[in-house]
């Protein structure tokens, strides 16, 4: 395994760790959670690759 796709990895568990902490701290309802799920990486992945 090389270095890269690791700490790929533990960003990838620190970000969902942050996730599920936002959605427990906001109080979100079921559909908000599933249209976060869907909707925010496309604007994520856009941003990104703008960038």
């Amino acid at each position: 395994m090389s270095k890269g796709s690791s700490a790929g990895l533990g960003g990838g568990v620190i970000w969902f760790a942050g996730w599920l902490f936002t959605i427990g701290y906001v109080n979100l309802v079921w559909w908000k959670i599933i249209l976060g799920i869907v909707v925010w990486p496309f604007y994520l992945g856009d941003a990104v690759l703008a960038g």
